[in-house]
């Protein structure tokens, strides 16, 4: 088969073709529910799925890549080729979507000699690596080789941040020389000079937007004569960030804007169709001069929730696309008022056969028996190293998560700590095993007052997540700038990131043989753990973790990775894949930052991603 670029339409074989996609990004689901979600999409009335691919996930280290697991790129798409679906690829190299760097590695940045997204030989030469990293991947899943893939997106709403053409132009060569022959496309806002500064001649320019369609489209249309008109971002919904309302937009107003889009003739990919969730330390974060960290749950206000469900948009942007073009028939548990749960979808599933799946019977108490205080886990979770003055994470090669930074200190009469440049991001603040303060990025937190100690000074450093849109993509993570109490500056710190994704082995036998302490409070940093039972019948549902009485921290069930917590809210809950259940025993771990007024957590049926603006 052939996908082309008309004077009009897409071209399928010749014949004019509308795109119907929506985004699933398959390193934000767990790979054994692919299948069920992309299934889903097609059920809507898609006949497209789009992903973005995250650089920074597939290559940790310069030269080491991973495609295995839930980063199998391929049998994602071949998933998706075999539900008789088509697939929209979005390299990047940057990509945004909240994600952490925006999907940028963040080594890098480390010798602060490349420049990034634009035309610069170290760049450009690390592109071209990652990009004959996929070759193998994308190439043979082309649809004129049989695959899936019509469209190839190249670079990411490059309007937004630069405008260098030779940059885009050699990017662009990079794509078609690692044999990549469907059409390439560019994306970005119909405003201001975006379209114009983000794309080439070359490239088919798309347009990303969530309402006020047919004014959009109008902008797209002067910026490219012919060709078809596409929204290849059609934000159905938004993200959310720590300490914020849960973004929600009305199913009504959505579904409005869509039929408009499709009114005009106007292909479409909805994002996101299922936003899926931030697992481990993969949230980005934004800084408009306030540093503002995205949570854990990518809900998105989706038409699929974050349990893979069908919400009120999904039955209202499936009515519009009835309009013009045919949809299957729903099973009943995706009717309206179903439960959405439906029997486990094989790699080529269709519409028929699939039944209801009962509701899970109820929430779970889970109590954490066991505990033990950070210091205690340190031998286990730890690799130190010396240093006259503090490391970034970055000079350390932690990419995410926690470091520890360690330094003796002698103040008789106390002394107020300062870190010269910024904190990045938040600092819990500890002399001799006791905790006197937070610095946060977010209040621009440079300096605190320490008590009279002679003693172990501790800063928990957290990174909450790399910036992942505008100019401070890149900036290190840590203590930035020289620490000094008063006017002396601290030198000879013992520092180490902590291993906690995923936890080593010998850190969780120390913590299940820990002896089971009195109260029912948590004193941090502390780690807890503690087991249920599920039934055969309910061991591979989605659940949902929360932790009230808790104040901030990360939590795993079995081993993976669930992510953050942080009772600022807006999520109360975190989302907990079915695959990673089992039928019998299951483990609970908890790492308290803070303290918590509770040892009981909650396995629930039901999300809480809190409260909606107004």
């Amino acid at each position: 088969m052939r996908f082309a670029i008309g004077d009009t339409d897409f071209l399928l074989d010749g014949q004019p073709h509308r795109v119907l996609s929506g985004a699933i990004h398959y390193f934000r689901v767990h790979p054994d529910l692919w299948a069920d979600r992309i299934h889903k999409a097609k059920l809507m009335g898609l006949n497209t799925v789009e992903t973005y691919v995250a650089w920074n996930a597939h290559e940790e280290t310069p030269g080491t890549f991973d495609f295995t697991g839930g980063l199998d790129l391929g049998r994602f798409l071949d998933l998706v080729e075999a539900s008789g679906m088509h697939a929209i690829v979005r390299p990047g190299p940057y990509i945004c979507a909240e994600w952490t760097n925006g999907g940028l590695p963040f080594w890098l940045f480390t010798d602060g000699t490349v420049g990034i997204r634009r035309d610069e030989p170290q760049f450009l030469a690390a592109v071209g690596r990652y990009l004959d990293a996929l070759a193998p991947i994308l190439v043979p899943r082309q649809i004129d080789a049989g695959g899936p893939i019509v469209l190839v997106q190249v670079e990411n709403e490059y309007g937004a941040y630069g405008s260098d053409p030779v940059y885009l132009e050699k990017l662009e060569r990079m794509h078609r020389d690692i044999g990549l022959t469907v059409p390439f496309t560019s994306v970005d806002q119909p405003m201001d000079s975006m379209l114009e500064d983000g794309s080439l001649p070359s490239l088919h320019k798309t347009g990303s937007f969530g309402s006020r369609s047919t004014e959009r489209l109008a902008r797209l249309r002067q910026a490219q004569p012919t060709g078809p008109l596409m929204c290849s971002e059609f934000w159905d919904g938004w993200f959310d960030s720590w300490g914020e309302h849960h973004h929600t937009t009305p199913a009504a107003a959505s579904a409005a804007d869509l039929d408009d889009l499709l009114a005009a003739g106007g292909s479409v990919n909805v994002y996101m169709f299922h936003g899926g969730t931030n697992f481990g330390f993969t949230n980005g974060a934004n800084d408009k001069g306030v540093y503002r960290p995205i949570a854990t749950s990518y809900d998105y206000d989706a038409p699929l929730d974050e349990a893979g469900r069908p919400t009120e948009k999904f039955h209202a942007f499936r009515d519009v696309i009835a309009r013009y073009a045919p949809v299957p028939e729903l099973p009943a548990a995706m009717q309206p008022g179903g439960s959405g749960l439906l029997a486990s979808v094989s790699a080529s599933p269709s519409a028929d056969g699939l039944e209801a799946r009962p509701t899970p019977a109820a929430d779970v108490a889970v109590r954490l028996d066991h505990v033990l205080p950070l210091v205690d886990l340190l031998p286990t979770i730890t690799s130190w190293t010396t240093h006259e003055t503090p490391p970034t994470f970055d000079q350390l090669g932690a990419a995410s998560g926690f470091v520890l930074y360690r330094t003796e200190v002698d103040l008789p009469a106390g002394g107020v700590l300062t870190v010269a440049e910024e904190v990045r991001d938040r600092v819990l603040v500890r002399v001799d095993g006791r905790t006197v303060g937070v610095l946060e990025r977010e209040h621009h937190d440079r300096a605190i007052a320490l008590p009279p100690v002679t003693g172990l000074l501790e800063l928990l450093v957290e990174d909450q997540g790399r910036v992942d849109y505008g100019p401070r993509i890149g900036e290190p993570k840590g203590l930035i700038g020289a620490v000094r109490i008063d006017d002396d500056v601290l030198s000879r710190w013992t520092v180490s990131p902590l291993a906690l994704d995923p936890l080593p082995e010998g850190a969780l036998d120390a913590l299940r043989t820990a002896a089971v302490p009195t109260g029912e409070t948590l004193a941090g940093p502390v780690f807890a753990t503690g087991a249920f039972d599920l039934p055969e019948s309910d061991a591979d549902r989605d659940r949902f973790l929360a932790l009230d009485g808790f104040r901030k921290g990360v939590a795993w069930v079995n081993g993976f990775c669930l992510g953050r917590y942080w009772s600022r809210g807006p999520q109360r809950t975190l989302a907990v894949p079915g695959p990673v259940l089992r039928a019998g025993r299951n483990e609970v771990v908890v790492f308290e930052v803070h303290a918590s007024a509770a040892r009981t957590v909650c396995m629930r049926v039901e999300p809480s991603l809190g409260h909606t603006e107004g």
